[in-house]
């Protein structure tokens, strides 16, 4: 079968189509035979060898997720079969034709909803269902600040927060271009953060309380201006490290405790590795939102397997507008 194999991190060039053996299923695990598969900004991280859990200088198939059609089941597999429509996080990489995920990582897909929608929700779903309702515990009318509005995390959360009663969302976009984009995913007010103070516009927009809950994948200054126009009682949930270079946000106590206010991390790689059982809430809730026609799934740009190069320098180029998608 074919695979994405990245033997050397760097630019997307790295990214080298080769014919590698077809994955077995262990003990709890399934074999999928993909349909499509997420490109995540992590995969860039990843590639570029500064996300976790990647070791140094070890060849490896990148991606979190995919979709499609399990083909075999190991022993000790109870709640799916041959023939069953899935979306997984697969156990070794999903830039594959095949990949092999464990049971508790796998999630039935309805079929209502398609290969191609089940693959991108999938870790932006999940993600977003729970930083927003498990991590910041968003309540009924409270206003929320979603950096990077227009991405694929960004244009899902957007929906989730209207879900899930937040009365003000603010945005903040790198290009006029994106604002009314990320304006048709529900977002109140959308900030471009090249050309304005984001942190003197979300003050003015809330009356100089600052918003209740802050999303921030970015980390770096990004994160640590956030902090200037977090409320009291406020939380900013830090799930990313997107600027370049990875730089880490600082936070010193003095602007914690007096307001009452929280930075909590997260991370669905944490989780997938340590406590899978509690992702399925998140997969289950996703599912039900897009049969219910509460959530679509934004999905700017599909390739081919062989180019996953190209999605890579698509998504960097910084113009992409929701999900992009391989399709094997």
């Amino acid at each position: 079968m074919k695979a994405i194999v990245v033997e050397k991190t760097g630019t997307p060039e790295v990214l080298k189509l080769q014919e590698v053996d077809k994955p077995k299923p262990g003990p709890g695990q399934v074999l999928i035979r993909v349909e499509a598969i997420s490109v995540n900004f992590a995969d860039i991280k990843a590639r570029q060898g500064q996300y976790h859990g990647v070791a140094a200088d070890a060849a490896f198939t990148p991606g979190l997720d995919c979709a499609g059609v399990v083909v075999e089941i190991g022993d000790q597999v109870n709640r799916f079969q041959p023939g069953q429509r899935v979306m997984a996080f697969p156990a070794g990489g999903s830039y594959a034709e095949f990949v092999v995920a464990p049971e508790s990582l796998t999630y039935a897909v309805p079929d209502e909803i398609s290969s191609e929608t089940a693959a991108a929700s999938l870790t932006v779903g999940i993600t977003a269902y729970n930083v927003i309702q498990k991590m910041a515990r968003l309540e009924q009318g409270e206003t929320i600040l979603i950096h990077a509005a227009a991405g694929g995390i960004g244009s899902t959360a957007i929906q989730l927060a209207k879900i899930l009663g937040a009365s003000k969302i603010i945005g903040t976009v790198g290009s006029d271009e994106k604002i009314d984009r990320a304006k048709s995913f529900g977002a109140d007010e959308v900030i471009n953060y090249r050309s304005t103070d984001f942190v003197e516009k979300v003050n003015e927009l809330t009356a100089g309380k600052g918003v209740d809950v802050i999303l921030d994948t970015i980390a770096g200054e990004n994160f640590e201006r956030s902090l200037d126009c977090l409320a009291t009682f406020g939380r900013i949930i830090s799930f990313g490290h997107a600027n370049d270079g990875s730089i880490p946000g600082i936070a010193k106590t003095d602007q914690l405790h007096s307001s009452c206010r929280s930075i909590i991390g997260y991370s669905t790689g944490t989780y997938r590795k340590n406590r899978p059982e509690f992702l399925r809430e998140g997969a289950e809730k996703i599912t039900e939102y897009l049969l219910q026609k509460q959530l679509k799934t934004v999905i700017s740009k599909s390739f081919a397997l062989g180019d996953a190069a190209d999605a890579h320098a698509h998504i960097e180029s910084r113009t992409s507008i929701g999900k992009v998608l391989l399709i094997p």
